[in-house]
């Protein structure tokens, strides 16, 4: 259940660390499972040793080539994991820890080249068969 001002984890490799929705697309309820939202990043992730290091060297090119997004943009996204629980047909009740997304472009390919974590295998029914395939395991 994803609404305005929730905030949710981003795992992918894009840059983004957390994320806020801002909107709900195509729904009037909150967002679940393979839904689009748009969000604005509120906290960039940080790559390695060495981007921290030549971060406070004054230089700090190795943080932005590595990141595809900064504080503040807004993006689309597809929520990946929700606390709230949920039941599915085969009546098996499914609840994640966290609420989480993978952050995409328009066209709707995901923007970073990895997912890390589970992800839910409702997307597979709302053909977000690239996702599925990024992430290393759907529960």
């Amino acid at each position: 259940m994803i609404q305005l001002k929730t905030m949710l984890n981003c795992i992918d490799n894009s840059g983004a660390a957390v994320v806020e929705c801002i909107n709900v697309l195509r729904r009037k309820s909150p967002a679940k499972i393979g839904d689009r939202i748009v969000i604005v990043v509120q906290k960039q992730r940080n790559f390695g040793p060495e981007a921290v290091h030549n971060a406070g060297g004054g230089g700090g090119s190795s943080v932005s080539a590595a990141n595809k997004v900064r504080r503040g943009d807004i993006r689309h996204a597809i929520v990946v994991r929700t606390a709230k629980k949920f039941q599915r047909k085969d009546g098996s009740v499914v609840k994640f820890d966290d609420n989480a997304c993978v952050l995409i472009n328009k066209a709707g390919d995901p923007l970073g080249t990895r997912v890390n974590g589970v992800v839910g295998a409702e997307l597979r029914n709302k053909q977000w068969s690239k996702i599925l395939s990024l992430a290393p395991m759907h529960l």
